[in-house]
C-alpha cells in the first residue's frame, strides 16, 4: 500500500486551498478569485470557460471576478478542482492503452452529476460530492501507475471470466482500486466523509458513516452516478466496469419527470465543462 501512496503527487496549494474552502459557509467571491488567479494557467482556463458559446454568455469576461460574480462560487470552484486536478494526472506516467483522457472525461461526469444529485437530496456531506467523484477511481490510476503488470492481469481476467473488476483486483492484487482511492483521501488529509464515500462507492450499503438514512450518505450518490455515467458508455478507461451492482440511492423517487430535469441538466453542464479538461 506504501508503494502506492508514495507515487501520489503532492497537492499544489491552489489545490489544497480549494478543497479546504469546501466546509467553509463564509467562503468569498473574493477569496476564491485570489485562489484562480495565482495559478495563470487556471485563471486561462476558467475565463475561457465562462467566455465559451456554450454558456451562451453577451460580452466577454476579462476578470476571474467578474467570471466568479456570473456563475458563483460553487460552480467555478468545481470548475478549478476539474481543472488542477486533470492537470495533475497529465504529468503522471501509465502503461500503454492507458487513456488519461477518458479517465478524465469519467471523473468529471460521476463528479458532476453526484453534485447535482447533491442539490436534490439531504446528503450527509453534499459540498463533498464533486471532488469525491473527481477522485472516485484514483485507485485505479495507481494501480495503472504503480503496477502495471498487474493492471494487464486484472484486465485479462475481466475478460476472460466476465467477473466485476473489484473482484478481479482482490484475487491479483489483495486489495481493490476503490480500497486504494480512500487510503489516498486518507494520505491527503480529506474530511472523513468523502474518504468513505470513494471507499465505499461499489459498495455504499457498507458506508460507516453515521447518518440517517444511510441511503443518503454520500457514498451513495457517488455509486449512483458512477453507475449512470458507465451506463453512457463513458467508464474510466482500462478495463471496464461490467457486472457493478445496482445503487440504491433513490434517484427514482423524484419521479421520471424531475430524473430526466437533472439528467438534463448535467448533460447540459457536462458539455460545456467538459472540453476544458
Amino acid at each position: 500500500m506504501r508503494n502506492f501512496l508514495d507515487k501520489l503527487p503532492p497537492l499544489s496549494p491552489t489545490l489544497t486551498m480549494l478543497i479546504a474552502s469546501l466546509s467553509r459557509e463564509d467562503v468569498s467571491f473574493a477569496k476564491i478569485s485570489e485562489l484562480i488567479e495565482k495559478d495563470p494557467v487556471l485563471a486561462g482556463n476558467v475565463l475561457g470557460l465562462v467566455n465559451s458559446s456554450l454558456l451562451e454568455r453577451r460580452g466577454r469576461v476579462s476578470s476571474v471576478r467578474h467570471a466568479v460574480s456570473l456563475l458563483g462560487v460553487d460552480k467555478i470552484r468545481n470548475s478549478a478542482l476539474s481543472m488542477s486536478i486533470t492537470r495533475m494526472w497529465d504529468k503522471m506516467r501509465t502503461p500503454p492503452g492507458w487513456s488519461t483522457a477518458k479517465f478524465n472525461k469519467h471523473a468529471l461526469a460521476v463528479a458532476m452529476l453526484a453534485d447535482i444529485l447533491s442539490q436534490e437530496f439531504p446528503l450527509n456531506y453534499p459540498e463533498g460530492a464533486f471532488i469525491a467523484g473527481l477522485l472516485h477511481d484514483l485507485g485505479k490510476l495507481m494501480i495503472a501507475m504503480c503496477m502495471p503488470r498487474e493492471y494487464g492481469e486484472i484486465e485479462e481476467l475481466i475478460t476472460e471470466t466476465g467477473r466485476p473488476p473489484v473482484e478481479c483486483e482482490l484475487e491479483i492484487l489483495g486489495v481493490t482500486h476503490a480500497d486504494l482511492s480512500g487510503e489516498a483521501m486518507q494520505a491527503w488529509n480529506m474530511p472523513k466523509a468523502i474518504e468513505a464515500a470513494v471507499r465505499y462507492h461499489h459498495s455504499p450499503d457498507l458506508d460507516p458513516t453515521p447518518g440517517a438514512p444511510r441511503s443518503l450518505a454520500l457514498s451513495f450518490a457517488i455509486a449512483t452516478a458512477d453507475e449512470y455515467v458507465n451506463q453512457q458508455g463513458w467508464d474510466a478507461g482500462g478495463y471496464a466496469s461490467s457486472g457493478e451492482p445496482a445503487s440504491l440511492f433513490p434517484i427514482e423517487a423524484l419521479g421520471s419527470a424531475e430524473v430526466q430535469r437533472l439528467l438534463d441538466q448535467f448533460h447540459r453542464e457536462f458539455e460545456s465543462l467538459s472540453a476544458f479538461v
